[in-house]
């Protein structure tokens, strides 16, 4: 497919995400490629940055400079373990982990929303399934490292998803909703940590969860809890897929047979179609001010990052093939 060569036209980071996660290719067969991606500048530095895990506050969690956001882009670039700063973040990661197998990251939440007002190794519902799910991505034992933070995470399931929950160190923070009221971006992001545990993959939770998040969708107009909207802003095109929005939360569906067969995943899979040019580009509607150095980070031009992102998800869906 055209796209694919375009695709791998562009930067080294574009081409080894496309080799390695589209083509399949062996990442033995990649190494001037892998070279020619450590040597840049960005990559370099997201590198550095995150090889002292906790070094950097967690004070945002839409922020696409804390440590996670930033180890998850080079997880998802292909990236692992042999190199020495990802090893470095994923065994801090591992080390500090609490009693119930939740790893915790270095966090401040001020007095007047609840918390401390200190700098404390914490963690939220909002964070916690990502640290899990990098875990995993890295390539570390589920059975032995990770499993036991899942099934914690898990219990606190209900019917409308998952609630707004941080750790005892926080003490009573809690967001901006009404406590009955599930947590989307929460939700979302432990369906995305069950996308990669094969025995949740057709299970019955991850079918409900599926559910609270398709009827979000449908009750966009009068459901907002905890202020997340799917109004306009949400359908804008945006990476990296970090936040609560259509790229993302696409993304995340595209890895359940349930929501693929779904009349409103399908819905936003068309949104997302109907932004594509006739060769099958993306050009970024919206963008994290932060990522102005990366393709995704203007509006102007198509971004190989996102179009990399929103094809892998239609191809995923059978809407469109590379074979």
């Amino acid at each position: 497919m055209d796209i694919i060569n375009w695709l791998l036209e562009n930067e080294p980071y574009v081409q080894y995400a496309v080799r390695k996660n589209i083509l399949r290719q062996n990442k033995h067969e990649l190494c001037e490629l892998k070279a020619s991606v450590l040597s840049d500048i960005r990559i370099k530095k997201y590198l550095s940055d995150i090889a002292d895990f906790n070094a950097t506050l967690v004070t945002n969690h839409k922020n696409p400079d804390i440590p996670i956001h930033k180890l998850l882009f080079l997880l998802e670039v292909g990236l692992d373990t042999d190199i020495p700063q990802i090893d470095m973040a994923i065994q801090q990661i591992l080390m500090n982990k609490d009693e119930n197998g939740i790893p915790k990251s270095m966090t401040n939440i001020p007095k007047h929303f609840g918390g401390s007002g200190e700098d404390t190794l914490s963690w939220a519902l909002c964070d916690a399934p990502l640290m899990l799910y990098a875990l995993l991505k890295a390539g570390i034992a589920y059975d032995s490292q990770v499993k036991e933070g899942v099934e914690h995470i898990i219990g606190l399931h209900r019917d409308n998803g998952f609630p707004c929950v941080v750790s005892k160190e926080l003490g009573k923070f809690r967001g901006p909703g009404r406590k009955d009221d599930c947590c989307p971006y929460a939700t979302l992001i432990i369906l995305k940590l069950l996308s990669i545990i094969p025995e949740y993959e057709k299970s019955e939770l991850a079918n409900s969860i599926i559910n609270v998040l398709l009827d979000l969708w449908e009750s966009s107009q009068e459901q907002h809890p905890y202020m997340f909207y799917m109004g306009t802003d949400f359908r804008k095109l945006k990476a990296p897929a970090l936040w609560y929005d259509i790229v993302s939360l696409a993304d995340c569906l595209s890895h359940f047979e349930s929501a693929r067969k779904d009349k409103r995943f399908n819905e936003m899979l068309i949104i997302i179609e109907s932004k594509a040019s006739s060769d099958y580009q993306f050009i970024p509607e919206s963008v994290y001010q932060k990522c102005k150095e990366w393709d995704f980070g203007q509006k102007k031009q198509p971004s190989p990052w996102l179009t990399y992102i929103c094809i892998r998800t239609l191809e995923r869906s059978g809407r469109i093939s590379f074979g």
